[in-house]
């Protein structure tokens, strides 16, 4: 059995279907107890794994499920090079969505600012989302957050020189100087799981 928490928020992982049948049962009960219940919403049986997707296409079914866990979208996927499995990682659309609401209406509030304190202002905030959003396999959403921050400001400074339109070619100087480009910035599973044992 594999256990993953954080706060009251856990995945947890069996080899057998009966054995997180049973394990779940189990644990309705032991809550019960003390007054409590599972989030119904949130607590399901899945099928993922290494052997997930094979098995669902022997039985004529789809793609293995996903599930989200502490902000990003869990999946089932293969690696580039050798088609091992491995566990994808994606960030979750209603984080994303929720963190560009959150920018559009501080940059909204700081409109009449001036351009270089709304720019800094903006790095650190993507900055930020990067630290814990960059991880291997992310890159696309990455990028596209990058992008939709960049329209939310354009869409902003348009409004504040009332015209008409503004060209991305004045923008993107603009752009590039205060949003930074996506990289990953957490290591990739061959390194964070490399451990050298006393022999």
């Amino acid at each position: 059995m594999i256990v993953v928490r954080y706060a009251d928020d856990l995945v947890l992982g069996f080899q057998y279907r009966t054995e997180a049948e049973q394990f779940l049962q189990a644990f309705r009960e032991r809550l019960a107890k003390f007054g409590l219940d599972l989030h119904p919403d949130k607590t399901r049986l899945i099928e993922f794994g290494r052997f997930a997707a094979r098995d669902r296409k022997q039985r004529g079914e789809g793609k293995p499920e996903t599930f989200t866990f502490l902000g990003f979208t869990h999946y089932c996927g293969q690696g580039k090079t050798n088609g091992a499995f491995t566990v994808g990682r994606i960030t979750a659309k209603k984080r994303m969505v929720a963190k560009l609401k959150a920018i559009k209406a501080e940059l909204q509030h700081r409109k009449h600012h001036r351009t270089a304190e709304v720019g800094a202002w903006l790095r650190t905030v993507v900055l930020g989302y990067y630290r814990y959003h960059a991880v291997p396999g992310n890159s696309p959403q990455l990028r596209i957050f990058s992008r939709r921050v960049g329209w939310l400001w354009r869409s902003v400074l348009v409004r504040r020189s009332q015209r008409a339109r503004v060209s991305w070619e004045r923008l993107y100087p603009l752009l590039n100087r205060w949003i930074p480009r996506p990289r990953i910035l957490h290591p990739y599973p061959s390194v964070r799981f490399a451990a050298t044992h006393p022999r």
